[in-house]
């Protein structure tokens, strides 16, 4: 037997308030509760914090927006690794990331989001570029010759870190130095990802 649940998440952030909802299934109580504690962690960043964009940062904005990148990407990596246990199959598990990571926006400009792999380097669900969904990105490479996917993958496969690489910025065109974290989530052959685009 299933059942489902509404859960609401709010990040006061900056000033402006983030809505995290969606509806998960039956065992993932843990895991939201995971995602809401991260989510919760960045309450009293206000608009004394970080000012102005991600890609307008300077060096102590940059380690500040890292740190935030890690902690997220860390909290909901264990959080999806409790909720997709017991799921059967492939297309119920990634119904659910898609669902659960769309709505997702941090930093005060909004830059920062999600995205999941498997560790063939196929796109399962991004949260800012759905047109990357379904598509291999193994034998991608950036402006600068860098495979972008499998320095991804090769930080979370061993057991979570950051990588550099160029990528294309939502509303932009082009590609945009970015860092960006990535780590393993548990019990799955996925891992998922955020970072910061950075001047």
């Amino acid at each position: 037997m299933t059942w489902e649940i509404d859960t609401l998440g709010l990040l006061f952030y900056g000033g402006g308030i983030i809505m995290i909802s969606g509806h998960f299934r039956k065992g993932t109580i843990l895991g939201i509760s995971a995602i809401c504690a991260v989510l919760f962690l960045f309450g009293g960043i206000g608009p004394y914090g970080i000012t102005g964009s991600a890609g307008a940062a300077d060096n102590t904005q940059v380690d500040f927006y890292k740190e935030i990148a890690k902690t997220m990407v860390r909290g909901t990596a264990a959080g999806l690794g409790e909720a997709l246990k017991g799921m059967k199959t492939e297309k119920d598990r990634i119904d659910l990331i898609r669902a659960f990571i769309n709505p997702i926006r941090f930093y005060p400009d909004n830059s920062g989001y999600f995205y999941v792999y498997d560790f063939n380097c196929t796109n399962i669900a991004h949260a800012a570029q759905k047109e990357l969904q379904g598509k291999s990105l193994l034998d991608y490479k950036d402006q600068k010759g860098n495979f972008a996917c499998r320095t991804m993958r090769d930080a979370a496969k061993n057991g979570g870190g950051f990588a550099e690489f160029y990528f294309s910025k939502p509303g932009t065109t082009g590609e945009f130095k970015k860092l960006g974290y990535s780590e393993p989530i548990p019990g799955t052959n996925y891992f998922i990802g955020s970072g910061v685009y950075i001047p």
